[in-house]
This record gives structure tokens, sequence and C-alpha cells, in this order.
């Protein structure tokens, strides 16, 4: 990928973070260790890279190259003075810090900087923490530490106290819908997965898999039959819907995307048309905003949620669903 569109894609991800970074480049104020925090899929580690190309690379300016020999051995994984540190298992233990201790305490190989990445800094143990702190209160003026987590309050308040904080936003619907789109993912796909989540990776996987496509169709066909009958809903829910749906994770997969269907329904109602999960079911949604008020469309989405919190408090699935279809239909109490 060329320089420019690297900084254009961090620049669309996360703008006040490329200033910061850049900032510190340009003035020649970068600090001993920084905190990348944020939701996954939100550029953490794609930045720490960035940065550490702009501080290594052998072309002057606060861009990195991307064409020198430091950036590729960077991008690659090789280069002697940058070193990535990530959990052995389920955590990042006191060894894996004491090892990087050690190979900091020699020269830099290459460079006038040596700079260590630590990915999900929050799942390093207690004395793995503790030994950071100790390489933190001292920190050798060639060492820039960048720590990445999703979670920073499970950190040390005495680590957080040493790091400069760089807080990464999530990305917006339209832009992960973008982006999708640009990886060849269909627009209703893109449209769908970007309000279900802002982590890139995990929406890409989403929009791409068949059996999610596949859960898309069949909450479709449910709604459908919703709008005409209870007795063909509930042939539909036990033919389709339960033999595709099978467990507690399935079905809350299911619940979110005819949340969603409710919440389009609403935004029509109110007149906004504009970042709908389903946009290619405008039509659909439009003829029955026709024939429903914002009232009933509320109480349903409420019933929705209602059946979110009693599937987390493992209520059986099965019966969960034939009561919320009841309950959507102005039928039996959903109790």
């Amino acid at each position: 990928m060329k320089v420019s569109d690297i900084w254009k894609d961090l620049n669309e991800l996360q703008p006040i973070v490329l200033k910061m970074i850049t900032n510190s480049l340009t003035k020649d104020r970068v600090a001993h260790a920084y905190l990348f925090e944020g939701d996954p899929g939100t550029g953490k580690k794609k930045t720490a890279f960035y940065f550490a190309k702009s501080l290594l690379c052998e072309e002057a300016g606060d861009r990195p190259c991307n064409e020198c020999s430091n950036c590729r051995r960077i991008d690659s994984g090789n280069h002697p003075d940058v070193h990535m540190v990530e959990p052995d298992g389920l955590s990042i233990k006191k060894q894996q810090i004491v090892y990087l201790q050690q190979e900091f305490s020699k020269t830099a190989v290459e460079s006038n900087r040596k700079i260590y990445i630590i990915n999900h800094a929050d799942k390093m143990t207690a004395s793995a923490a503790n030994s950071l702190l100790k390489f933190l209160e001292e920190p050798a003026a060639d060492t820039v530490a960048l720590l990445l987590t999703e979670q920073a309050q499970r950190m040390l308040p005495t680590i957080l106290s040493r790091c400069q904080l760089l807080s990464f936003k999530s990305l917006p619907p339209a832009l992960l819908k973008n982006k999708l789109i640009e990886k060849e993912v269909s627009l209703p796909m893109a449209a769908l997965v970007s309000r279900l989540t802002n982590n890139f990776e995990e929406a890409f996987r989403l929009g791409t898999e068949e059996w999610f496509a596949q859960s898309r169709k069949i909450v479709l066909k449910l709604y459908e039959v919703l709008l005409k009958n209870p007795l063909e809903a509930m042939v539909k829910l036990q033919e389709d819907f339960n033999g595709h749906f099978k467990d507690k994770q399935q079905v809350s997969v299911a619940l979110d995307l005819l949340l969603l269907l409710f919440k389009d329904l609403l935004s029509i109602q109110t007149g906004e048309e504009q970042g709908l999960a389903y946009p290619d079911q405008l039509a659909l949604l439009k003829n029955t905003a026709l024939h429903s008020s914002i009232v009933n469309t509320t109480e349903q989405i409420t019933a929705i949620l209602e059946a979110k919190r009693k599937l987390d408090a493992n209520m059986n699935p099965q019966l969960l669903m034939e009561q919320l279809v009841l309950k959507l239909q102005g039928g039996a109490s959903f109790v």
C-alpha cells in the first residue's frame, strides 16, 4: 500500500489521533510511552506500525516513505529495533516483559531509537504489569513504548499515568459501510453489518459469511409473514427459523436483525430514510409504515429488547420466540 493511501486511510479512521502523532513528530516532542485505547477494529495496531515507521524511516519528514529498508522490515516484523509483544495464550507473562527489558538494555542495532509495541496490554499478568511499570519508571532516552488496549480500566493506574493517552473512536456506520463496499461486500450486507458492529474485521466476516446471509433472508421472511397472519408466522418459525438459529448465540443474532428491521420502520415513520440497515427493503418498510403507528412500532421494539433481556437470563429460546411472535402481532402478552 502506498504511503499516501495509508495516511488517507488513517486520517479517515482516526483524524484526531493522526494529528496528535504528526504534531509530536514535527515538533520533535515524542513521548516515551503512549497508550492507544479503543474498540476492536479501530486501527490501533495499524497506527502503531505507522508511528514506528515514522520514527525510523530513512527519509526525512513526518510521514514514512513505506519503501525504505526500515519501513519494509517493520511491515514484515523483521526490524531488530522494533519489538512486538502479544499474549502468550490468554495473557502476557512476566517472562515476556523480562525478555523485552533485556533486549532494550542493548544499544539500538540500526537506528537511534528502539520501539516496543504491547498488543492487548490489559492482558498482562500482575507480575508482568509490575515489571513493565519498573521499565516505564526509568525510560531510556531512545525508547518509545506503544501500549494497545481495548480495556484501559483493567490496567494499573500507575502504568496509565506514565503514558500519553490516545483514544481511538468507534467507526461511524456510514464510513464502515463504504469501506466494506470498497472490499466488494454488497450494499445490503454492508448496510446491515455496519449497524451491528464497528469492528471492520468482524463486519467483513459477517458480510461475506453464508450463514449470516441466510440469517438475513430468514428474518426478512419472518417479518413479511408477521404482517399477514399469526398462523403462517408460527409455521415459518417452526420450519425455517428454528432449523437455522439453533442455539442461544444464534437466536441473539436473529433478535438483533429483527430489531434493526423495526428500527428502520420507526425511522421511516419519523421521516428519516438515511442510514437504514435494510435499504433494499425500503418499499416494504414504506408500505408497512402506511398501516402502522409509531406507538405500535415502539411497543414492538420494546418487546424485542425484552426478549433479548430474557434470552440473556436463559429463557428457553424456542418458547421465547413463539411468545415474541404473538406479541409482535398484537396477540398474547409477552411474559
